[in-house]
C-alpha cells in the first residue's frame, strides 16, 4: 500500500476530467478512487475486483459498475473483467513522471510492478504507452521494435512471426483498445494508421473517442468515418462529422474492457 498519491489539479479542468464530470457523480467518485485506492500502485495497473470498488466507495454494485463504465468511455481507464485488473491510463505519468533517465532506479521499480500484472491486453497497452518513456526491457506486442537479424533464416522467421501477429490483430491486444467496435472496422482502421505510419496507442484511441463524443458519435461511427475519408485521426470540429449528417451505426451494447 502506498502512503500517498498525487492527484493533479488538471483532473478537474482537463478534457478527461470534464468528460468524467459530465458523465455523472459516479464517474468522478470511481475515477478519484482508482487514483487513491489502497490497492493501487504507482503505475496504475493493478488487481481490483468490482467488489472492492462497490464496497470502498459505498456506491454499491450498480453505482460502481456505472461509474467504471463512464470512466472507460471518457478514456480515463480500462478494465479487464477476465483478470479483474484495472489500468488508469495517465496514472504512471502523474505518479512517476513523463519520462525517466535510463539509469533512474524507478525504471526497475516500474518493471517490478508490471511483472505482477498478468499478461494480456492491459499489460500490452501499458507497454505501448510507457515502454520507451521508462526504458522497459519487455517488448510491446502493439508496437514491437524491429531488431537487426544475423541470418536470412532469422529474417524469414521474423517475417513469419509478424504475419501471424498481423492476422491475429483484430482479436488481440490492439483490438481491445476499441471496445464495442466491429472487428472489420477495427481491422480497416489499423491498416489505415499503418499506411500513414501512425502508431496505435491507448492515448490516441482515447482522444478519438473523446472527439467522437463531442460530435455526438459513437467510437465505431468515428472510426468508420476515418476509414471512409482516409483520416488517421478525428476531430469533432471537422466539416461533416456531426451525427446530424450521418446515420447511427449499430454498436454492440457490451461493457467495454479495454480502451494517457
Amino acid at each position: 500500500m502506498r502512503d500517498y498519491s498525487k492527484v493533479a489539479p488538471q483532473f478537474w479542468t482537463g478534457d478527461t476530467g470534464k468528460a468524467l464530470k459530465k458523465a455523472g457523480p459516479e464517474a468522478v467518485i470511481v475515477a478519484m478512487y482508482l487514483m487513491t485506492s489502497p490497492h493501487a500502485n504507482m503505475i496504475g495497473l493493478y488487481y481490483l475486483p468490482m467488489l472492492y470498488i462497490a464496497h470502498d466507495t459505498e456506491l454499491g454494485s450498480e453505482g460502481a459498475s456505472k461509474g467504471l463504465a463512464r470512466g472507460i468511455e471518457a478514456g480515463f481507464c480500462t478494465y479487464d473483467e477476465a483478470s479483474e485488473h484495472v489500468f488508469v491510463h495517465a496514472m504512471a505519468r502523474f505518479q512517476i513522471g513523463e519520462r525517466l533517465a535510463p539509469n533512474d532506479k524507478r525504471c526497475k521499480g516500474v518493471e517490478n510492478e508490471l511483472a505482477k500484472a498478468p499478461k494480456g491486453p492491459l499489460r500490452d497497452a501499458f507497454l505501448a504507452l510507457y515502454r520507451d518513456a521508462f526504458h522497459l526491457s519487455e517488448a510491446s506486442p502493439i508496437e514491437a521494435p524491429s531488431k537487426p537479424l544475423g541470418s536470412q533464416e532469422q529474417e524469414q522467421e521474423q517475417e513469419q512471426e509478424q504475419k501471424q501477429k498481423k492476422s491475429k490483430a483484430p482479436r488481440g491486444a490492439t483490438a481491445d483498445l476499441f471496445p464495442g467496435v466491429d472487428s472489420q472496422v477495427v481491422s480497416d482502421f489499423l491498416e489505415l494508421r499503418k499506411s500513414k505510419k501512425a502508431p496505435i496507442t491507448a492515448t490516441a484511441v482515447a482522444g478519438i473517442q473523446r472527439e467522437a463524443q463531442k460530435a455526438g458519435l459513437t467510437l465505431q461511427e468515428a472510426l468508420a468515418m476515418c476509414c471512409e475519408r482516409g483520416w488517421s485521426g478525428f476531430k469533432a470540429d471537422w466539416e461533416g462529422v456531426s451525427r446530424r449528417t450521418r446515420p447511427a451505426a449499430n454498436e454492440p451494447a457490451t461493457l467495454p474492457r479495454l480502451q494517457a
